[in-house]
C-alpha cells in the first residue's frame, strides 16, 4: 500500500533511502571518501523533516505488512515542472513491481496537482536504470559532469 510519510516514518525513510541506494554505490565503485554528496551517504534525517516541515514537499512510501520497503518525494519547482526525489525501493524488494507503483503513484500526483513536467536525475552509468525510466515513459534529455561526484549526472523527463 502507498501512504503519505507521516514525521514518525522519517528514520525508517533515511534507512531505506540509505539502503537501496548503497547497492548503486557498491556497483559502481562510490564510497564516501570519493562521492560523500551522492545520496546513500549525504541522506540525513534532518534534511527529510526540513523538507517536509519547511518545503511542504508530498513524501510517500510503499508499506508491506508494516515494513517501509519503498519510499519517493517529489520537489516542486517552477514552470509546472517537479523533480521526483530519492525514489528507492529495498534490495530485498526489488523485483515485485513495487517501484513501478511508486513511480506510477508519483506520476499521477504530480498531474494532481497541477504539473506537466517531471525532472529525473540518475547516474548516467547505470544503464539498467536509465532503460527502466525510458520503459516507464521517460525521455532521457541530456547529461551534466560534477566534480563532485566521480560520475556523470543523466537526466530524463516525462511529460504528464
Amino acid at each position: 500500500m502507498i501512504r503519505e510519510v507521516c514525521h514518525e516514518d522519517i528514520p525508517a525513510c533515511v534507512n531505506l533511502i540509505k539502503q537501496s541506494f548503497k547497492t548503486v554505490a557498491d556497483e559502481f565503485g562510490l564510497t564516501e571518501e570519493n562521492a560523500p554528496r551522492f545520496t546513500a551517504f549525504a541522506i540525513k534525517e534532518e534534511w527529510l523533516f526540513w523538507q517536509m516541515d519547511t518545503e511542504h514537499r508530498p513524501m510517500y512510501v510503499y508499506e508491506d505488512d508494516g515494513v517501509l520497503c519503498g519510499y519517493y518525494s517529489l520537489h516542486f519547482l517552477e514552470n509546472n515542472e517537479c523533480e521526483l526525489n530519492n525514489l528507492a525501493v529495498l534490495p530485498e524488494h526489488r523485483h515485485k513491481g513495487i517501484g513501478k507503483m511508486l513511480l506510477e503513484h508519483s506520476y499521477t500526483t504530480a498531474r494532481d496537482n497541477g504539473f506537466k513536467i517531471m525532472n529525473i536525475g540518475i547516474v548516467e552509468e547505470n544503464k539498467i536504470l536509465r532503460k527502466w525510466y525510458e520503459d516507464n515513459g521517460a525521455v532521457h534529455v541530456g547529461t551534466q559532469k560534477f566534480d563532485f561526484f566521480p560520475f556523470t549526472c543523466g537526466y530524463l523527463k516525462k511529460e504528464l
